[in-house]
């Protein structure tokens, strides 16, 4: 997808992401995420040993490593260069095989061979503003086969706007002090100000509108939710 107003996606990803030191840094920062449960949510929507999985905004590959040695065709998708080095580093240096790689993003990538089985998609849709987040679950659903799975995880906000003070002031107040092995006040400070997390009550019908059922949701805090949904 590309014409004239279309956005530069790394541009909104944050110039970070091309930052060797930082991108070396990323795991531990955001406290070594383990991918066994959104395996787990895969599987658990019948997504098998056979299938292909998109993973979307993949930064250091955590989830897509993992998901290599379960199923049969795993795609790692980001937009910064220096990510998919680290993936593809990290892949020769586990033995991981069969795991590719791609740069791009959400309204970038293009799908080759067969429709996917499952797009995951954690800690990234909300560098896009909403408009441009109905566009990229559209092109998500474009990807997915009649049935296929989309495991999406971001910061959304599961509250009313009135709310809002209350609930980032206490957000703030439970932030690292270490920037090197948390995310600090500062960090989700700049988070609000500058990137484009929504809210529960409008991401759900843009998914909707873009072609999926919502099988499944989980909030934490009121801050965190992880879908699971499925492509009509």
């Amino acid at each position: 997808m590309t014409s004239s107003w279309t956005p530069d996606e790394l541009d909104h990803a944050g110039p970070e992401h091309l930052d060797p030191e930082f991108v070396a840094g990323f795991d531990r920062k955001q406290g070594f995420p383990d991918p066994t449960p959104e395996i787990d949510a895969l599987r658990a929507h019948g997504v098998g040993e056979d299938a292909t999985v998109v993973d979307l905004g993949a930064g250091t590959g955590r989830f897509a490593l993992a998901a290599a040695g379960v199923f049969a065709r795993v795609v790692a998708v980001d937009v910064s260069a220096a990510m998919i080095r680290a993936i593809g580093e990290r892949a020769a240096a586990e033995g991981v095989t069969g795991l590719e790689t791609v740069r791009g993003g959400f309204l970038s990538y293009e799908h080759t061979g067969p429709p996917a089985d499952a797009v995951h998609c954690r800690h990234a849709l909300h560098q896009l503003p909403d408009f441009w987040k109905t566009l990229a679950l559209r092109r998500i659903a474009a990807v997915l086969r009649p049935g296929g799975v989309l495991r999406l995880t971001d910061l959304i906000y599961d509250f009313q706007p009135d709310e809002a003070e209350g609930i980032f002031a206490a957000w703030l107040a439970g932030a690292s002090t270490d920037p090197a092995r948390g995310y600090t006040a500062d960090d989700y400070a700049e988070h609000i100000r500058t990137e484009h997390s929504t809210y529960r009550w409008l991401l759900e019908p843009m998914l909707t509108a873009s072609g999926f059922e919502i099988v499944e949701t989980t909030f934490r805090g009121r801050l965190y939710g992880a879908y699971t949904c499925v492509r009509r």
